[in-house]
């Protein structure tokens, strides 16, 4: 297949000599193949001077100042979402208006990003691939942020409609996932949808130097188990249940807890523990890719939480390093989705209903206390990113994907 050049519009694409994620890794393997990408990415005010278009790492990434969104008042964050569109819009005219485009991809955040994907798709003449994440509103309704009698629930409804019709093929993470939008969404044809499960660059694994030089470098002790989360901490994560688990092992000697967080609720766990003097918790905000990369590789335990209350079925992206650096999963979720189950066939990991404690300590305890448990799992863990989560199977669909519309473009033309 003759090389395309693809377009990303994304509100997360961090710069890749700090960080990386789902959308980086899957960007930089689309350029490995031979296509050219070109990245959009909306910034927050308080992260960026001014817009403009920025070479990284052999990808154009164009990064859009909108304003801000987290930490500020719901009138900034609502500015912020309606100044978006517009702003992006603008910015693609002035920077990318004399490029090409054979393909559109995009994530569901926001869901108010329908009208500048259409416009795009009209503007280059092209189809969009939507990479579905989170389903908004529904996951606001499940969390108790957003009623269904709101007129922001129903403002956001139609939005989400919008989104859906102005993809050309929506790619969904899981069947359930699948399952779950065409159950809820008549007007969605089952045609229109496919398997597009979150995926990561597959990275070398090496034996773990025993003298944990990471741990040593942030003063965390090495003669324990460790076990790491790193990522978001806002409502979806369920904080409570977090620290009800924290509290219940802080007198447990033979484990510490490493958290790596940024988010709305990362605040509110950080100041219970200091309040509370748990000694067995480590806390940082940030910490550099190539420390993150090597602390995980020397924890033990991969920790994930989801709150009780979702509904909707979701894989969270944050299983994917610590399957990359091969130790197990202790995670905490909703009984609705199906990355439980993957959970259970691969043994890569134990799963607990969220806000069940005991369950969920009789489980932990068991990877604490059993260390040939642990790297079993965790090879489980590898061999299932390797086989079924590398960011090559992301590759793949992509090119599947514009191979059948070159055939139906090439039809028309006929």
């Amino acid at each position: 297949m003759k090389n395309k050049n693809i377009l990303i519009i994304s509100s997360e694409y961090p710069n890749v000599t700090k960080s990386s994620n789902i959308y980086t890794d899957l960007a930089e393997a689309l350029k490995q193949y031979g296509h050219k990408v070109t990245v959009v990415v909306t910034e927050e005010s308080k992260n960026i001077t001014h817009t403009g278009i920025f070479e990284e790492n052999g990808i154009q990434v164009l990064r859009v100042k909108v304003g801000n969104i987290y930490n500020v008042g719901l009138v900034e964050k609502g500015i912020t979402f309606l100044k978006s569109g517009f702003l992006v819009k603008s910015a693609i005219s002035k920077y990318l208006g004399e490029k090409d485009f054979d393909l559109i991809l995009f994530m569901s955040q926001p869901v108010t990003i329908a009208s500048t994907v259409k416009w795009a798709m009209k503007k280059y003449n092209v189809p969009s691939y939507l990479m579905m994440k989170d389903i908004f509103p529904q996951n606001g309704v499940d969390l108790g942020i957003i009623s269904k009698k709101s007129p922001v629930y129903w403002y956001f409804k139609y939005q989400e409609k919008k989104l859906y019709k102005t993809a050309t093929t929506i790619g969904c993470m899981s069947e359930k996932n699948k399952g779950y939008l065409l159950e809820h969404n008549s007007y969605l044809k089952e045609e229109k949808l496919e398997i597009f499960p979150n995926t990561q660059k597959v990275g070398d694994i090496n034996e773990v130097d025993e003298n944990y030089p990471i741990r040593k470098k942030y003063n965390i002790p090495t003669n324990k188990v460790l076990a790491i989360y790193g990522g978001n901490l806002g409502k979806p994560q369920g904080v409570d249940f977090f620290i009800e688990v924290l509290e219940k092992f802080k007198n447990k000697d033979t484990v510490n807890f490493l958290i790596i967080a940024r988010g709305t609720e990362k605040n509110r766990l950080y100041e219970y523990v200091d309040k509370n003097n748990i000694k067995n918790v480590y806390k940082f905000d940030l910490m550099p890719r190539g420390d993150y990369q090597k602390i995980v590789a020397e924890s033990d335990i991969g920790l994930i939480f989801l709150d009780s209350r979702f509904t909707i079925p979701n894989y969270p992206s944050k299983v994917l390093p610590y399957f990359n650096l091969g130790i197990p999963v202790m995670a905490a979720l909703d009984i609705n989705n199906d990355f439980k189950d993957m959970l259970d066939e691969t043994k890569s990991g134990f799963w607990s209903k969220s806000g069940e404690i005991e369950d969920y300590s009789n489980k932990l305890n068991k990877l604490i206390e059993n260390k040939q448990l642990r790297k079993e799992m965790g090879q489980n863990g590898r061999k299932c990113l390797e086989e079924k989560f590398s960011v090559e199977q992301s590759v793949k669909i992509i090119n599947r994907y514009l191979e059948k519309y070159n055939l139906r473009k090439d039809d028309k033309n006929v």
